[in-house]
């Protein structure tokens, strides 16, 4: 909340506005008209409408251009303006992506796009293509399509960015899962945690699972079958579940989410955003070579480029990563819970949400 009491306001991710503008610009190219405002169907029986910041059509292209709207984030791309040119595609071809000014190439393994690819993010990339069907279905067009997306500035605002350092270079990365950019509270967010276990406690749950986000929630809730109110929102506050759960304890915490994440936990990090810690790939390494991985595998965990990356070497020649990086993400956790009868145990999942690790 804030101070005056009112809800933080939600924002729209830059995958919502590319699909905004995307779903504009290719019905102005079929119709010669542009809708403004445009509006897009999002997961969760959201129907956001956009209006149009910059609209131009020349020939067989058409641009529209949408200011995206962060609401109460401090995001860095608040306020940046999200483009989309849609031209015809070959027959056959479907929605091709290409990254335009501001938008970032992915230049190393990884990540979940193939390196050379526009760093347009897949669930994005699936708003796109699904808006781009809808609009053909409604106007006659093939959906054969070159959707090139643009960040005015990008390149600049990827600097204050992990971008970089990930190999995404050129610019920024079209992102977002549910096209939602929900307000970021330490303090309301830590609070909510706090009334989680609570009412998990007050329901008479003996299981409660911690999750980093949606994709280890739906992990978590189909393996043990665990009610909702028993799954508590952790986001990257490790320490706040841990903490909490040490003064109130429950009789069985599970603690899930991706191997970057956990692989901070292992190290002994509690807040695991990405601005206040960091993956160790030293520490990966030493995981590595301690379970007996050969030097070339050693050194190739030391020098790769994500956590995702250091677990598909590590897969690929046969050593159990995720499960090393689970046991010391377990250790943290009752090395924090400090003897309260907790029992702990941890699950490691991919992009993908398939499980990687446990412990």
């Amino acid at each position: 909340m804030t101070e005056d009491g009112r809800g933080l306001r939600h924002g729209w991710t830059t995958g919502a506005c590319a699909t905004a503008a995307t779903t504009a610009a290719y019905t102005a190219l079929l119709t010669g008209e542009f809708p403004d405002p445009v509006t897009i169907d999002l997961p969760h029986d959201r129907h956001p409408s956009f209006a149009l910041a910059r609209e131009h059509r020349d020939g067989a292209r058409a641009t529209v251009g949408i200011v995206k709207d962060a609401g109460d984030d401090p995001d860095v791309t608040h306020g940046a303006l999200v483009s989309a040119t849609v031209s015809p595609g070959e027959p056959g071809s479907g929605v091709v992506f290409r990254a335009g000014e501001g938008v970032g190439t992915v230049t190393k393994p990884g990540l979940p796009l193939a390196v050379g690819e526009p760093a347009i993010n897949p669930m994005p990339r699936q708003f796109m293509t699904e808006h781009v069907a809808a609009v053909a279905g409604r106007f006659g067009g093939t959906g054969d399509v070159v959707v090139e997306v643009s960040v005015e500035n990008g390149a600049e605002l990827a600097r204050k960015t992990w971008n970089p350092r990930l190999g995404i270079l050129g610019g920024l990365s079209i992102l977002g899962t549910t096209g939602v950019v929900v307000p970021y509270s330490c303090s309301s967010w830590i609070d909510s945690i706090r009334r989680g276990i609570d009412v998990a406690r007050a329901a008479g749950h003996t299981h409660v699972a911690g999750c980093t986000g949606s994709t280890s929630e739906r992990t978590v809730q189909q393996l043990y079958g665990l009610p909702e109110d028993a799954l508590l929102d952790m986001g990257d506050f490790a320490g706040a579940v841990l903490k909490y759960l040490r003064r109130h304890p429950v009789p069985r915490l599970t603690v899930a989410g991706g191997i970057g994440k956990l692989a901070k936990l292992a190290e002994g990090h509690l807040d695991l955003h990405s601005g206040r810690s960091q993956v160790s790939f030293a520490a990966l390494a030493q995981l590595v070579a301690d379970a007996g991985g050969s030097a070339e595998l050693v050194a190739g965990v030391r020098a790769a480029n994500t956590a995702l990356d250091a677990l598909q070497q590590s897969r690929a020649a046969g050593l159990p990563l995720g499960d090393l990086v689970a046991a010391g993400a377990r250790r943290t956790a009752e090395d924090v819970l400090r003897g309260a009868p907790v029992a702990v145990d941890v699950v490691v999942i991919d992009r993908a949400g398939t499980i990687v690790g446990r412990a």
